[in-house]
């Protein structure tokens, strides 16, 4: 009986050291996960932060294209004016110069 209980009490003392030993893995491993962790929540506000940068770029780039298309379209206004404008003078041109073949014919006749 009392060699039983030696064994037991051995069985026991190897169970609680083992146990003992994944204690300290697992406090190990704790300790790990919760540095990651902590890095992750670190690298999750950079992120962020780089985003609200990121969308002050793109603010700023969407502001700068818009200011740019707007003189853009300004520049095609006035040339579409001046075509216009070009377009009425070679009109005005064309009448005059039917009017004076007109005339040249009229003048051929009376000859």
């Amino acid at each position: 009986f009392v060699q039983q209980t030696k064994w037991n009490l051995q069985v026991m003392t190897q169970r609680a050291l083992e146990a003992e030993s994944n204690v300290e893995e697992l406090k190990l491993e704790i300790s790990f996960l919760q540095e990651e962790l902590e890095s992750s929540k670190v690298k999750t506000e950079d992120l962020k932060a780089g985003q609200i940068t990121d969308l002050g770029a793109v603010k700023h780039n969407i502001a700068f294209a818009l200011e740019n298309l707007h003189k853009i379209i300004a520049g095609a206004n006035l040339s579409i004016r001046q075509l216009a404008l070009g377009a009425e003078s070679l009109h005005f041109v064309a009448e005059v110069l039917e009017s004076t073949g007109k005339i040249s014919e009229a003048e051929g006749e009376k000859e």
